[in-house]
């Protein structure tokens, strides 16, 4: 059995160097299509709910579409950061339905990846101090394994990496806890099995992407929950309505509502 992803690991930066912030979570997940986004969204309004004050950073600049979920047009956005107009504070928007503040990005304004190093890093810092007015802050990162993903993630006390069943989402999610892992052999990283047939199928998911971690870099990826595959998820996502306002009871909510109650809890983000 070979290394199913053998890339070239990028120590041309350290995504940890010299910032940690331990409010801050990142949700990952190497490939698209695999409802980071909604999850992000949805965690983050479970949190909301338990009485956190909660910020979700939409950071896939070029595809954003935190906003777009929720039916939201937010008056000013990242890309007006990045153009220098406005301070990250100034970017943030309130979501009063979730009980949680948005920082969107914005669809076409260029990704993460073609930006300098410098502005990333710049980015992050500025991140960091605004999630010191949170109880927790949250980044839905880009889909892909870039450097730039990658480097926003770093402050991140714990980066929760979404998988499904399907081979292509396995591949990419262990090459992300590759790259992170080269990058940062300390990085807490954790998986959620998303849109399980059954608990017992996406017990099967993770322990696939467990083995591979185990064999080839020898660590033990712990598993921070599995979601239900639920229509309710759909229906929400097309009525640009959060799950946890149109359909609270359904199992895929529920599954989310016990991985936030874990967070509060202390068990799965470290202080």
């Amino acid at each position: 059995m070979t290394d199913p992803v053998p890339l070239k690991t990028d120590r041309s930066f350290s995504p940890v160097a010299a910032l940690h912030c331990p409010n801050m979570i990142a949700i990952a997940s190497g490939k698209g299509g695999v409802g980071k986004t909604w999850f992000a969204v949805t965690l983050c309004h479970a949190l909301a709910k338990r009485g956190k004050r909660v910020l979700l950073f939409d950071g896939d600049l070029g595809l954003a579409n935190v906003d777009i979920q929720l039916g939201l047009t937010p008056e000013k956005d990242l890309a007006h950061v990045m153009d220098g107009e406005i301070g990250l504070p100034e970017a943030v928007t309130p979501y009063p339905e979730g009980g949680f503040d948005i920082l969107a990005g914005r669809s076409g304004s260029g990704s993460l990846a073609t930006l300098a190093t410098q502005k990333v890093a710049d980015l992050r810092q500025a991140l960091v101090g605004l999630a010191q007015n949170y109880d927790l802050a949250a980044i839905d990162l880009g889909a892909g394994v870039d450097r730039a993903t990658r480097q926003m993630a770093g402050p991140a006390a714990t980066t929760y990496v979404l998988v499904t069943d399907e081979p292509t989402s396995l591949t990419d999610a262990y090459a992300f806890i590759k790259l992170a892992r080269a990058a940062n052999p300390h990085a807490d990283l954790r998986v959620v099995v998303n849109m399980a047939n059954t608990t017992n199928e996406g017990q099967k998911t993770y322990d696939t992407i467990r083995k591979a971690a185990e064999t080839f870099l020898r660590y033990t990826p712990p598993l921070a929950g599995i979601v239900r595959r639920d229509l309710k998820v759909r229906d929400a996502i097309r009525a640009q309505t959060p799950l946890l306002t149109r359909s609270p009871n359904c199992e895929a909510a529920s599954d989310v509502t016990l991985i936030a109650g874990q967070i509060i809890a202390g068990q799965l983000l470290n202080r």
